[in-house]
């Protein structure tokens, strides 16, 4: 028999061989059909000998599926890992019910060995925090859920079209959670119920308006309109932030400005004025007290201590209820940025409530889920009087006109949607009527405080320049004196 390639050596060997290993016996015969080593070790006979490298460390897997004919059948899989354990089912023409790592079984080891870790160093509350997975922001969050709207739209199935999602490039949401998602669903679980195994990436607002989307078979449009709700708040999150960034560079650069010209500048100015030995205007005295203080390693540590101290008792006193409601309330209350406030959070308030019923999630659901979605403790306890009214059979919009927290225009379509039997129409247009004035909140609050700013730093400027020049002209005038003499 003619010798073939070396990689047409596997066709020639039986099929109830293993991959990785033959016996003695047959490599006799494989010897006989040219297939034999320049050098071979004598080994005891039935004794397994190496054929080709074997991949080592495979998962085992129990498994339980159902026929097409609804018999329940089990098994065990020896496979790299859950995924090709569930493509091993479906090549066999089972349907999954449970898929479990078998007990003893060994994980598939990455290749590459384990990678160095700089966050195993650190201090166990650091390293945890390092180490826990980062929430993903509003803006990925609305971009993968459209993109799952847009995938199951096109008419795909769902499991493949969280297959497709493990391709996709999401910011923000590793592929893992696609993954995952898929493994959990082709299992037969639900996709609210995948989702809510991971409580980092979906939210209780995420996975219950999804669950109503499957219940009411509607699962497309409630992606489609969760994808909206998420882009609304995160155009208005980039609007606070574009809000700040102006008067915040300002402060900024008249930091660094005063920085330079107190470390760098002053202290010349100060060495001629020590030779000179004139008396100076107060003004320049008191820039050079400054100067001194913060000079002085003593008065540093002290107002380090000092510093330091206040932080941990504010941190404190905010933690505790009574410190967190009385910041809140001020928050509400502050002039020029509480009605900003306000505004934001009361457009928060409709626009959550109103997305929640709207996709058929019950009252006392949605108001829970509100409550847990607003940051403001004053309006927390607000809502949850109401649901505490709601399930005594009252409606919306008395217990929150009892609150006094609310807005009577918020109370009074509350109360119209309600007899119309429209409530989430009406929080709609209420959430787009705050989000609106909400709009010109922020412009006015900018054009306020940008002047206020950009005079502070002129005032602080002009004080170490004032200080400066009389200290000259001071000089000057002293040397012109004794020059007249």
């Amino acid at each position: 028999m003619a010798v073939g390639p070396r990689g047409q050596l596997a066709q020639h060997f039986p099929p109830s061989i293993p991959i990785g290993f033959a016996t003695q016996g047959q490599l006799e015969c494989r010897f006989a059909a040219g297939f034999a080593p320049r050098r071979r070790r004598i080994r005891p006979r039935n004794f397994p000998v190496p054929l080709v490298k074997y991949r080592q460390h495979m998962a085992q897997f129990t498994y339980k599926a159902r026929k097409r004919s609804g018999e329940i059948v089990s098994g065990l899989l020896d496979v790299n890992d859950r995924g090709a354990a569930l493509a091993q089912i479906d090549k066999l023409g089972l349907f999954p019910v449970a898929l479990d790592a078998a007990k003893g079984g060994t994980a598939a080891a990455k290749p590459g060995g384990a990678a160095f870790d700089l966050r195993r160093f650190l201090p166990p509350t650091l390293r945890e925090a390092a180490l826990r997975p980062r929430k993903p922001r509003l803006q990925e969050l609305a971009t993968f859920t459209q993109q799952l709207a847009n995938l199951l739209k096109s008419g795909m199935p769902l499991t493949v079209a969280l297959n497709s999602m493990t391709h996709l490039e999401t910011k923000g949401i590793p592929s893992s959670v696609s993954k995952q998602l898929k493994s959990d669903v082709t299992e037969g679980r639900s996709l609210s119920d995948a989702m809510a195994k991971q409580p980092v990436v979906f939210s209780d607002m995420y996975v219950n308006m999804v669950r109503a989307g499957e219940q009411s078979g509607a699962l497309q449009d409630v992606l489609r309109r969760l994808a909206e709700h998420f882009e609304r708040f995160a155009e208005v999150q980039q609007k606070f932030t574009a809000a700040l960034i102006y008067p915040a560079f300002v402060m900024l650069t008249g930091l660094v400005i005063v920085f330079f010209f107190m470390t760098y500048m002053l202290p010349k100015f100060l060495s001629i004025f020590a030779d000179m030995k004139v008396d100076l205007p107060a003004s320049t005295r008191v820039l050079i007290g400054i100067s001194n203080f913060f000079s002085d390693p003593i008065y540093l540590l002290t107002m380090g201590i000092v510093f330091v101290a206040g932080s941990i008792v504010f941190l404190r006193f905010r933690a505790s209820d009574l410190g967190r409601k009385t910041l809140d309330r001020w928050k509400l209350n502050a002039p020029v940025v509480g009605k900003v406030v306000r505004l934001h959070l009361f457009g928060q308030f409709a626009r959550t409530l109103s997305t929640l019923m709207q996709n058929g999630v019950s009252v006392l659901t949605a108001l829970k889920i509100t409550e847990q979605v607003i940051p403001n403790s004053v309006l927390k306890e607000a809502i949850a009087q109401t649901r505490e009214a709601v399930t005594d059979g009252k409606t919306i919009a008395q217990p929150l006109a009892r609150s006094k927290v609310f807005p009577q225009l918020m109370i009074d379509l509350i109360k119209i949607g309600e007899d119309t039997g429209d409530v989430p129409g009406a929080l709609r247009n209420l959430a787009d009527t705050y989000e609106s004035e909400l709009n010109i909140g922020l412009r006015v609050m900018t054009n306020l405080i940008e002047p206020v700013m950009i005079v502070g730093i002129a005032l602080g400027v002009g004080f170490l320049l004032l200080s400066v020049l009389q200290a000259m002209f001071s000089i000057t005038s002293n040397i012109g004196t004794s020059m007249g003499r």
